[in-house]
């Protein structure tokens, strides 16, 4: 199994696609890693000679933010949100949605699961 960017990458995908598996490329930055390591993009993984395979990484390697680097760069923007006391950052705090989606229904992936609260259906007005 190749492995780049300390990443094993799938082997029997073509590269454009495997590529992908690394996080921080995507669709675009495949492509553009593949046209400046000289390696065809319609190649399987397991296909690659060690010689491609390290020009990739040094393609990687050479330009593009990938895995420990992007997620450290990621989580050091959001604490600079929180210690600046930003409405984004305070949203990212209390885990709710940070780009203005709507939280009265749905949600539910930053918010977590349900918490039901008892005590509003039984209560009548005298």
């Amino acid at each position: 199994m190749p492995r780049i960017a300390g990443v094993d990458i799938p082997e029997k995908k073509k590269v454009r696609y495997a590529l992908r598996y690394i996080y921080g490329i995507g669709p675009r930055y495949s492509d553009v890693i593949l046209s400046e390591a000289g390696v065809d993009p319609e190649k399987k993984a397991s296909e690659l000679t060690d010689q491609e395979v390290s020009q990739i990484s040094s393609v990687i390697d050479g330009g593009y933010l990938v895995e420990g680097a992007l997620r450290r760069q990621v989580q050091q923007h959001i604490q600079r949100l929180r210690d600046i006391r930003a409405y984004r950052g305070d949203r990212h705090r209390r885990g709710l949605p940070v780009r203005g989606q709507r939280t009265r229904c749905n949600a539910r992936t930053r918010k977590g699961r349900k918490k039901t609260v008892a005590g509003k259906k039984g209560v009548k007005a005298h």
